[in-house]
């Protein structure tokens, strides 16, 4: 059983940064993948980023895509999330999730149907 565990929300002024580190404790090998997922007030869950835990792809959504990066520590099997030029738009709950296992369908990794663990998510607030 895979368990994942998120910390570094909080409450940021727009323009600032942030970043939101995931850990997951369990069975993880390179061909599993991780990856953050939002969801705002009123709106449905949002793919933010997503790696592979071998480093050979990352992906992004295209809302984040020049100002957040992803990256891993496959060794510790955790992820970290640095959030630059944070909008009011951000505000969200970031969940971390995990997919087990390599999909050939690249698209895959933008699904939240995809992955097989959450966390329990971490609250964001970007103020203006």
């Amino acid at each position: 059983q895979v368990q994942l565990v998120e910390s570094g929300g909080g409450l940021v002024q727009a323009g600032g940064s942030l970043g939101l580190s995931c850990s997951a404790s369990g069975r993880i090998v390179n061909n599993d993948a991780m990856a953050w997922f939002r969801r705002a007030p009123g709106k449905e869950r949002e793919f933010v980023a997503g790696i592979w835990m071998s480093g050979e792809n990352e992906f992004r959504g295209s809302s984040v895509w020049d100002r957040f990066r992803l990256s891993r520590n496959s060794t510790k099997n955790t992820v970290w999330l640095q959030m630059n030029s944070l909008k009011p738009e951000d505000t969200a709950v970031y969940y971390c999730a995990l997919r087990s296992g390599r999909s050939t369908a690249l698209t895959a990794y933008y699904e939240e149907d995809s992955y097989d663990y959450w966390g329990q998510g971490t609250q964001v607030n970007v103020s203006m």
